[in-house]
């Protein structure tokens, strides 16, 4: 899963305009690394919230500029997770 994830986040930044080419996992998403701004992080959030039915809250929006691309998958990874075993509960 965490592979599609990445494969997913990638190319979605590439779609937006994105220099993806020297991206790994150790990349940060904010100022250190792809510098995205909020306006790109909330339009990255509401991609990766449609393809894996999962939602993002505004707070997450400023924690998120501080995470890697790995650490942004295992984000996302766990609320598809936390998501599917709310849905197998009900």
């Amino acid at each position: 899963m965490h592979e599609k994830i990445r494969t997913f986040v990638v190319s979605a930044l590439a779609a937006m305009n994105y220099d993806v080419s020297d991206v790994t996992g150790d990349t940060d998403l904010g100022p250190a690394g792809l510098d995205l701004e909020s306006l790109a992080l909330a339009d990255l959030a509401v991609q990766v919230e449609e393809e894996f039915a999962i939602r993002f809250e505004l707070d997450d929006m400023e924690s998120t500029a501080l995470m890697t691309l790995d650490e942004f998958t295992s984000e996302v990874a766990g609320r598809i997770a936390r998501n599917g075993q709310v849905a197998s509960a009900s």
